[in-house]
């Protein structure tokens, strides 16, 4: 075990970072699997590869589909799942195998696409030699199918979740959720997308069918000469994948595409850009924006999505286009290699989003590590997550304001900020407007060292106990994560 001495002497907040995830993640259960999975098989021979190396040809690999999950049955108000979550090898860097855990094989996770107001119950067989769970991140789902970090499915076992989809069309993502296995399990590919359609996207005319189009980003650092994933310090993860393959090119028509990001990181946000084209947002984490909004460059940190449109039609047969991030550079090529007949628009307006009933309850949240002790501690309001206690007691109907604080201004540590059950509104930052990156009904929020950011939702529908976390999976882990009660 490191002291906090040796943990004040590592400079910045990525050394600080990586030094929690020495601390906290060895002694936990998810250990196991880092030593089977996460690392090169000698530990002392791995050479992590760097972007430049992903791939012999850059955008020589086209960026695969995850398909779309079958139902085994349904009836006339539910569609019924079974999804085996089990280890398998996949190709990630070219030529190599890479050991990943699978929804069903599938690195990421196959999309499921519900419909507004019809149930989906999934039954999920864990063929792991560990616990794990699932969590469907965005979703508004009762209790016992939230994913709740202690309601974990035993080996050989399995749980069934429902989710009776009372959103509006939205993506949401699924995900492992176990306490202490989070990191590992998500970051081995226990992640995969949810989306919900519903009558009133239909109408709008959205590109739709094969031009929606989900994307799920996140990053990663493989062993170039085994090819399996490397765990390590969650700052150095050099390789952005789309889709699961890095730098990879993707063909389309001359016509608009509709594009579900999400970024699907432990812990990186990306800023992202298509300087040659236009990119319209028409969503964000809790469904579609009120109008359409022009973006010359968008920031999504872990857990968050942004669904835009891109209308290709203006670029000849022939252009290629790059999705750029700030740091990686390009991680994605778009092909423009046929014309296709295109009915689809984007309407001036999409979608009414009520006002929030009138606030009655307003609580602050800070987020932070405690270094005063020889073990740092990761803490919501001065306490590590405890899964006996009930931190906050929430009145179901009732509507509240949160401020929530990143108080790790010394080591200048980002936070994100994720409520479980509901989406909420961001109402501003440090006093001043939200930012475009803010808008809409969100799940997910990121918040920068001393920043505080007010958050207004209300509690409908379901009881019983959610948790509220920082949703940098290494952070959350270790013990940034509370629990709320909703009772009548």
């Amino acid at each position: 075990m490191k002291s906090r001495r040796t943990f004040l002497a590592l400079s910045g907040a990525a050394a600080a970072e990586a030094a929690l995830l020495t601390y906290g993640m060895r002694s936990r259960p998810a250990a196991a699997a880092e030593s089977k999975a996460a690392t090169s098989a000698s530990g002392k021979s791995a050479k992590p590869a760097s972007t430049k190396s992903a791939a012999d040809q850059p955008f020589g690999v086209a960026m695969p589909i995850s398909p779309v999950l079958k139902p085994t049955h349904s009836n006339h108000h539910t569609d019924y799942y079974d999804v085996d979550i089990r280890p398998a090898g996949v190709e990630i860097l070219p030529g190599l195998t890479t050991t990943a855990y699978t929804f069903g094989g599938h690195f990421p996770g196959p999309t499921i696409r519900a419909r507004s107001g019809r149930t989906v119950k999934v039954r999920y067989h864990n063929q792991l030699e560990e616990e794990t769970n699932v969590h469907l991140h965005g979703g508004h789902t009762p209790a016992d199918s939230d994913g709740h970090p202690m309601a974990l499915i035993a080996p050989g076992g399995y749980r069934d979740y429902t989710y009776p989809n009372k959103q509006e069309g939205t993506a949401l993502w699924y995900h492992a959720h176990g306490h202490g296995t989070e990191v590992v399990h998500v970051y081995l590919g226990l992640q995969g997308m949810y989306i919900i359609e519903d009558e009133h996207e239909r109408h709008l005319r959205l590109p739709s069918g094969e031009y929606d189009v989900p994307i799920l980003l996140r990053n990663i650092a493989v062993d170039s000469t085994t090819g399996e994933m490397i765990l390590g310090d969650p700052n150095d993860r050099p390789i952005v994948l789309a889709n699961g393959k890095p730098r990879p090119h993707f063909k389309v028509a001359a016509r608009k595409y509709r594009f579900r990001l999400l970024n699907g990181s432990n812990l990186a946000s990306f800023t992202l850009s298509l300087p040659s084209g236009k990119v319209v947002q028409v969503g964000s984490d809790g469904g579609l924006l009120p109008a359409p909004v022009e973006r010359s460059a968008f920031t999504i940190s872990s857990g968050e999505r942004c669904d835009v449109v891109i209308d290709f039609s203006q670029f000849p047969i022939g252009t290629q286009l790059y999705l750029n991030e700030a740091t990686a550079g390009a991680i994605l090529r778009f092909d423009v290699d046929r014309h296709a007949h295109d009915n689809s628009r984007v309407p001036a307006k999409l979608r009414t989003l009520a006002a929030l009933p009138p606030a009655t309850v307003h609580r602050d949240v800070t987020l932070s590590f405690d270094f005063s002790s020889e073990v740092p501690s990761a803490d919501i309001n001065g306490k590590s997550y405890d899964p006996e206690r009930i931190d906050f007691t929430v009145k179901r109907g009732t509507t509240e304001i949160w401020s929530v604080t990143n108080g790790d201004t010394e080591y200048g540590i980002h936070h994100n900020f994720h409520m479980h059950l509901v989406q909420f509104r961001v109402l501003d930052r440090d006093g001043k407007p939200p930012t475009a990156d803010d808008a809409g009904r969100k799940d997910t929020v990121p918040i920068a060292p001393g920043e505080t950011v007010r958050l207004e939702a209300t509690f409908t529908d379901y009881l019983g106990e959610y948790v509220y976390h920082c949703h940098v999976l290494e952070h959350a882990s270790f013990g940034m994560m509370a629990t709320m009660n909703i009772v009548e």
